[in-house]
């Protein structure tokens, strides 16, 4: 104020250079000089005494709203942040709500891995659809006979998967689906020395199974079949466990590493997939050992499936070129006994023959060579040998270890692929051929029989 008031004063004093224009607000404490120059002179006014506290009242009517303001502010942060209190409350119970119904209820498979374990109830809910039974028409010098067996999908648009002994040699292949649909399937492709065969059906949307790692399995673990036991007793639940693993099981001649179960395999179960607890399949169904023993009891609970780590590869080269392209060594061979062993000689693959021209003669590999590693992984049998044949393509080039008279020989080998399997030759170079008095599948026998088939070398 007195800063105003001086210049008034000031002013008054020196009329011939100012004079004094009234503001045009009726209340404003402002006033502007002009030049006397630029504007007429005008009666002098008397000087209106201004009040001194004329601007309180506006400030405190301007700190009043800015308390209501802030108050009203606050007031409505406070509700809304008790609305996201309340929002995330029900977001938490309503997945809490899901999360059960997740566990109690049961829907097909859709190809994810539950974080848990289902009960066997659950398993075959989950993937009872996905399983189909298998029937195979062949000719016969009096016309045809038809058998049976499972297969499940492994994809939407209708690729299935069953044994190879289940479609061998049939001219007509039909899959008939868990809703008793009837669909005519063409052979894709097929290894006689694996059993296994990949079938397709025309259709889409069809659902399928998920697939797990049988090299996660332990012995006791609980599994589940589904299959079609005797052709008849279709999508029929069977439930036991691992009883053993890297079972060598001798099929006419090729011997397969086998999972053991005790859950019940019967004839029509071939090619049906076994489920681990969290509904993936981990084995196709294979075998069955029964019988009687030497004492006239009747043997059960020993099935036998293909682990799922040792095909699941192949699916791929099936369904492109209808065969199996892995990597191969053109050699015949068989395991070495025990008596050979107590004498010296080390476990592993004993050569008969290397084929001519093959990858195995080219490395000079030579007929009584024992292979006993490939590549860096040890073989102390025809079974490890194969499998660990499966971890290499074909045309790579790789290490071989050999024992020859009493001294291991390291060579350089370059793999072939293997050569497509034709009707006349179903046999597996990587093994050798069985002799006469090898034993064949028997379709009953006693315990003597049995045990010769499935541990031919014990």
């Amino acid at each position: 104020m007195d800063t105003y008031e001086n210049e008034y004063m000031n002013q008054d004093q020196h009329p011939e250079e100012h004079t004094t224009k009234e503001s045009p607000f009726a209340d404003s404490p402002y006033e502007c000089a002009v030049p006397i120059a630029e504007q007429p002179a005008k009666p002098k006014k008397a000087k209106k005494q201004r009040s001194g506290g004329g601007w309180k009242p506006l400030l405190v009517v301007v700190m009043v709203i800015l308390a209501c303001s802030a108050t009203a502010l606050g007031v409505a942060a406070y509700w809304q942040n008790q609305m996201v209190i309340m929002e995330k409350a029900m977001d938490n119970k309503f997945q809490a709500l899901a999360q059960i119904y997740k566990e109690t209820v049961v829907t097909p498979n859709d190809g994810a891995t539950p974080s848990t374990d289902m009960t066997p109830g659950q398993v075959y809910a989950s993937n009872v659809q996905a399983v189909v039974a298998v029937s195979s028409r062949y000719e016969t010098k009096g016309g045809y006979a038809e058998s049976f067996g499972s297969g499940f999908i492994i994809s939407e648009n209708g690729y299935v998967v069953t044994n190879y002994h289940v479609i061998d040699s049939a001219t007509q292949i039909t899959v008939i689906t868990y809703n008793n649909e009837t669909m005519q399937a063409a052979l894709v492709g097929s290894d006689s020395t694996n059993d296994i065969a990949l079938l397709k059906v025309e259709a889409t949307d069809l659902p399928c199974v998920s697939i797990g790692s049988s090299d996660t399995l332990a012995v006791g673990d609980q599994v589940a079949a589904i299959g079609n036991p005797l052709g008849e007793l279709t999508s029929t639940l069977t439930v036991g466990y691992i009883s053993a693993k890297d079972r060598v099981v001798n099929t006419d001649g090729s011997v397969i590493n086998m999972l053991q179960t005790d859950a019940a395999i019967n004839s029509g179960n071939s090619g049906g997939p076994l489920f681990n607890m969290k509904g993936q399949v981990i084995g196709i169904t294979t075998a069955k050992y029964s019988g009687n023993s030497s004492s006239g009891a009747s043997i059960e609970g020993l099935g036998f499936a293909i682990p799922m780590d040792d095909v699941i590869g192949m699916f791929e080269d099936l369904m492109e070129y209808g065969y199996i392209t892995g990597a191969y060594l053109g050699v015949y061979v068989r395991d070495v006994d025990t008596a050979a062993q107590s004498y010296g000689l080390p476990a592993g693959a004993y050569v008969e023959e290397a084929m001519t021209g093959m990858a195995a003669e080219r490395a000079g590999i030579q007929a009584g060579d024992i292979i006993i590693n490939l590549g860096g992984y040890d073989v102390a049998s025809v079974t490890e040998l194969t499998r660990t044949l499966r971890r290499f393509d074909a045309n790579e080039t790789t290490t071989v270890t050999v024992y020859r008279k009493g001294s291991r020989v390291f060579l350089e080998i370059t793999l072939d692929e293997k050569p497509v399997e034709t009707e006349a030759e179903q046999t597996e170079p990587t093994q050798a051929q069985p002799s006469p008095d090898s034993p064949n599948i028997p379709d009953s026998g006693n315990f003597d029989d049995w045990f010769n088939f499935f541990f031919p070398n014990s």
